[in-house]
């Protein structure tokens, strides 16, 4: 799955705040994130937890996703994330 086109959000915390992003190696992206070795927007707010992500069989189809994701209300993205997962745990290690 690691080497598969995923569009993913990413959280502070709990209803914290959010980051869509799209890569063909989530795990290495995730990783990236977590370790803060990229400057950017979530080194600056902390956004490291992945706590939802979908996988597409190609990346054209996962870029259009993302920029789809990235125009919706806060709201909707809330409760896709809330309907896979209730608990916002981690899912980092799950795809380890």
């Amino acid at each position: 799955m690691n080497t598969l086109p995923c569009v993913y959000l990413l959280a502070s915390k709990r209803n914290g705040t959010l980051y869509v992003g799209v890569t063909s190696d989530l795990v290495k992206r995730v990783w990236e994130h977590k370790s803060h070795v990229v400057d950017g927007f979530t080194k600056q707010y902390g956004v490291d937890q992945l706590v939802w992500y979908e996988v597409h069989e190609a990346m054209e189809s996962a870029i259009q996703r993302e920029k789809a994701i990235k125009e919706w209300q806060r709201a909707w993205k809330l409760k896709l994330i809330e309907e896979s997962n209730p608990d916002w745990k981690d899912l980092y290690d799950s795809i380890c």
